[in-house]
């Protein structure tokens, strides 16, 4: 069950690589959680237990989904329901958890007795946080070093035709929300992903990435144009295919200190 995952750059990477993602992935140790037909929780190996708060929330024999944050109950019933989907080879997910702020593919399989009748489910993940995630930078020693310093994604784990994609945080020239999901846009058109905006920006360089709308994450460096029509700000991003970018009242003026401009400046332009 070993989940197939492609970097957009990995033609250039060795599984030899003590640093490429291959070589770590045949590293890392496997959660696997088994749950009844009714969804509870019956048993669990040893890295999930070390993995999962499982003292805290105490999980035998409860509904899945009672022990996960509010924010994660909706991926967790997206994948079940996945699990009953028809078609073969459900995509995998990622999720970011907070068991510290940690990125998990996890994939769920329906189990069946010889009638085909299901008998239960197995969730399997992999802790994929060293692949996608880099130290924060450009904090001082003290807020560095705190337990809840988040580390920034360098990778972003997408999922196109039942693969992971993980796709290079510079390539990305915009995010966009939907629901629960996002869409991370790149020259090359964009792709699912099931991180939230919310933990998305968390984690994305604050001096490279900037939320300018309840649903956009725009790449500054990637900004060609703004434009401003009756008192409405929109964002003109670089690429062959124009793509305008809303910019909500709240956000216009942040916007503008990020990228060296003044609203006289604009106005004058």
């Amino acid at each position: 069950m070993r989940p197939c995952l492609h970097a957009q750059d990995a033609n250039a990477q060795s599984a030899s690589n003590p640093n490429s993602w291959l070589y770590l992935l045949e590293r890392f140790d496997v959660g696997v959680v088994n749950l009844d037909s009714q969804l509870h929780v019956i048993g669990m190996n040893d890295y999930a237990r070390r993995s999962l708060p499982v003292n805290d929330k105490l999980p035998f024999g409860k509904i899945v989904t009672d022990f996960h944050p509010e924010a994660a109950k909706p991926k967790v019933k997206f994948l079940l329901g996945q699990a009953e989907c028809p078609v073969n080879n459900a995509p995998p997910m990622a999720m970011m958890i907070n068991i510290p702020e940690r990125v998990l593919l996890i994939k769920v399989s329906k189990i069946s007795d010889m009638q085909g009748q299901t008998t239960g489910y197995t969730l399997v993940f992999y802790d994929i946080t060293e692949v996608v995630s880099k130290d924060a930078e450009g904090l001082a020693p003290a807020e560095s070093a705190g337990p809840q310093a988040k580390r920034q994604l360098r990778k972003i784990p997408t999922i196109k035709q039942n693969r992971v994609l993980l796709v290079d945080v510079s390539n990305v020239s915009f995010v966009r929300s939907e629901g629960h999901y996002t869409w991370v846009h790149t020259s090359q058109g964009g792709q699912f992903c099931n991180i939230t905006i919310g933990d998305l920006e968390s984690r994305l360089d604050p001096n490279l990435f900037l939320r300018v709308h309840r649903s956009y994450i725009v790449n500054l460096s990637l900004v060609d144009e703004i434009v401003r029509d009756d008192g409405r700000m929109t964002l003109r991003m670089m690429g062959s295919t124009p793509v305008e970018i809303p910019v909500s009242r709240s956000s216009a003026a942040r916007l503008m200190e990020h990228l060296g401009l003044s609203d006289t400046a604009l106005a004058k332009a």
